[in-house]
């Protein structure tokens, strides 16, 4: 639908070169993200690959205080970890492996799984921040900092919600253990707003929130030396990668050897490919070594065959919606959209066009189509208004993602996981005060960044 509109009733001139250089733009942005999401999803399949009989002690339930700790560890700590390693929705897998070792009721299981979504904006190794960036046509460092401080917000907006679901799940805390949680959920926060200032998003969770899990890890468990030794190997692959990764971002000289021995760049305003730097590729070279090392190099076809499977729904949507974006702005249409709702709304048109990127980044199960589709008229509305250009792509992103944790598709994949599929309205029931407090913290940034706060 859109190259013909594009094509005929364009405000600039648009004919079919344009529209096939857009194209090519939004298939490249697409290649860009396809190794974080297969090789992301590869290397969580290869390190959490069962090694013989019982290997995970999750066939003793938990009560009491130890069942609340790994409540706690698995929603914000753990689904997050996991969550920035593979992306879309993948995450609740990690948390659900967790929770399953509580004595919790269907509907509940579910909705705190899916609070593994609340870190989202580090999902899939930032791409989705990588990708928004090149729409706005601008720095992608800058643009991740600026929309941490909301994430931030949301996340402590949300924690008394976590408190009550647990509660209510026969999982309660006293005031100390509810005041320890709030440390451990700052600490966190405070750490990946840090890293990725200095690392950028693609690394920034899972260089803070590695060694915190561990320390949690110990502080909880309290483990002897031989359980220590056996998690240590166990998670030896996420230690190695992630010094790794610290290296190739913090050491100057590998850092630019990475960087510019194989690079390129076929256009402009647009990420460059560097294969020996990027995350996805180090997530395959480890997602391999991972394999041989465990012996299960056999299974390595198979596996790469389900990584496949289960991003390229993933791969396809977010080429398909960059396509979108390319067209919008080459054509002038995102540009005259945005100019006409200033003239209709004045900067209610930024709180408006947040509202609808929620819902639309709701539907869609990710923010990348809703920021396909407005992130160019954002930038426009920001030069129109004359507001703070990079508050207003930073709500732009954030307004995407919020509301991401009661899709639809994440929804129905939790719950197909959870082997409770039919149950999504229970599960609604429970996580609307979480959808409620989501569009009040958007609208109340986009009312402080239209009033020109920011």
């Amino acid at each position: 639908m859109a190259f013909p509109v594009t094509l005929w009733f364009a405000p600039l001139s648009f004919g079919a070169a344009e529209a096939g250089t857009a194209l090519l733009r939004g298939i490249w942005l697409g290649w860009i993200v396809l190794p974080y999401i297969l090789g992301g999803l590869l290397f969580w399949q290869m390190v959490m690959k069962p090694e013989g009989e019982n290997t995970q002690n999750d066939r003793v339930p938990l009560h009491g205080t130890p069942a609340r700790k790994l409540l706690f560890a698995a929603c914000f700590f753990v689904g997050p970890f996991a969550e920035a390693i593979t992306g879309f929705g993948i995450g609740i897998i990690g948390a659900m492996m967790l929770l399953r070792r509580v004595d919790l009721s269907m509907p509940k299981l579910v909705a705190l799984a899916l609070l593994s979504q609340t870190m989202i904006l580090w999902g899939g190794m930032g791409s989705g921040a990588i990708i928004a960036a090149a729409f706005a046509r601008t720095d992608v460092l800058g643009l991740a900092v600026d929309t941490s401080g909301f994430l931030v917000a949301l996340n402590l907006a949300w924690l008394p919600l976590f408190w009550r679901l647990a509660d209510r799940a026969g999982i309660s805390a006293d005031r100390r253990e509810c005041i320890g949680e709030a440390l451990w959920l700052c600490a966190g926060l405070g750490l990946v707003v840090t890293t990725t200032r200095f690392l950028g998003p693609e690394t920034a969770m899972l260089v803070a929130y590695g060694p915190l899990i561990v320390m949690k890890f110990i502080v909880d468990e309290r483990p002897k030396l031989y359980d220590l030794g056996q998690a240590a190997k166990r998670m030896l692959p996420f230690g190695v990668l992630i010094g790794w990764f610290l290296l190739t971002r913090l050491v100057p000289g590998l850092k630019e050897v990475l960087l510019t021995s194989v690079d390129v760049t076929p256009f402009s305003h647009a990420p460059t490919w560097s294969p020996l730097y990027h995350a996805g590729t180090w997530f395959m070279v480890a997602a391999i070594s991972t394999a041989i090392a465990r012996r299960h190099g056999a299974s390595l076809p198979g596996e790469m065959r389900t990584a496949w499977r289960t991003g390229r729904l993933a791969i396809v949507t977010v080429a398909m919606f960059a396509v979108l974006s390319e067209l919008l702005v080459a054509s002038g249409i995102g540009a005259g959209v945005a100019t006409a709702m200033f003239d209709l709304l004045g900067r209610g048109s930024i709180v408006t066009m947040a509202l609808v990127s929620a819902i639309f980044g709701n539907l869609a199960n990710s923010g990348n189509a809703a920021n396909g589709l407005f992130m160019p008229s954002q930038a426009t509305l920001a030069a129109e208004s004359g507001l703070n250009a990079s508050a207003v792509l930073a709500l732009q992103l954030f307004a995407a993602s919020s509301l991401n944790l009661i899709s639809p598709v994440r929804m129905a994949i939790a719950c197909s996981l959870a082997g409770a599929s039919g149950s999504e309205r229970a599960v609604y029931r429970e996580l609307t005060p979480h959808a409620i407090v989501a569009v009040l913290v958007v609208t109340v940034a986009a009312w402080l960044v239209a009033a020109n706060v920011f």
